[in-house]
């Protein structure tokens, strides 16, 4: 089920998506992105699916539109298109639960340390990880605010953002958006430095 697919899957059904606890998605990675997104693990219906930020309310794939990442909206199916943009998806924590709040903290501390790992592989000019809770407990930074941080993770930028999930009431999809377009700008400033060497 997790093949890259140029079309929607079937939508599952509530038995595959309740039977999906646990599964994996692989990641979505190239040497050389410009950001790599880094979710705080799978849901379940992405679980059934396979795809990454596939449940229809997740804010993931409008607010990387609306930010100005991507000339269109992408879906969840579109992994060549994503990498095509620079972009690329893996998780903190690779397991499927219901809600983020089944994972322990033990699972976020080795999912920051597999994240710097993967880093260090495919050398992303910045890694975003979509969610202050996840990121805090993933790396000890219990007073971390969204936006970019001082450390790095395999060498490479490191910003966070807000979890897009429909159930992180705290972000409309506008304000969303705007965290977003904070980073791409960051992400084309410095690219044009780079330009100007």
């Amino acid at each position: 089920m997790g093949a890259p697919r140029d079309r929607p899957p079937p939508r599952p059904t509530p038995e595959q998506v309740a039977a999906a606890e646990g599964r994996t998605i692989p990641d979505w990675v190239r040497p050389g992105l410009r950001v790599l997104f880094c979710g705080l693990n799978p849901g379940l219906y992405s679980g059934a699916t396979g795809l990454h930020f596939a449940r229809p309310g997740n804010r993931f794939w409008p607010a990387l539109h609306l930010s100005g990442f991507t000339e269109r909206r992408l879906e969840p199916w579109e992994r060549e298109a994503l990498l095509d943009h620079g972009l690329g998806i893996t998780n903190l924590v690779a397991r499927t639960t219901a809600r983020a709040a089944e994972l322990t903290r033990d699972e976020f501390v080795a999912g920051g340390q597999a994240l710097d790992t993967l880093a260090h592989r495919v050398r992303p000019a910045w890694v975003a990880v979509l969610g202050i809770t996840g990121y805090r407990a993933a790396f000890d930074e219990p007073r971390a605010v969204i936006g970019p941080q001082e450390r790095q993770v395999g060498g490479a930028g490191l910003w966070v953002l807000p979890n897009p999930s429909g159930l992180n009431a705290h972000f409309t999809l506008p304000r969303l958006a705007e965290e977003f377009a904070r980073l791409r700008q960051q992400v084309e400033q410095d690219e044009a430095d780079a330009r100007g060497r």
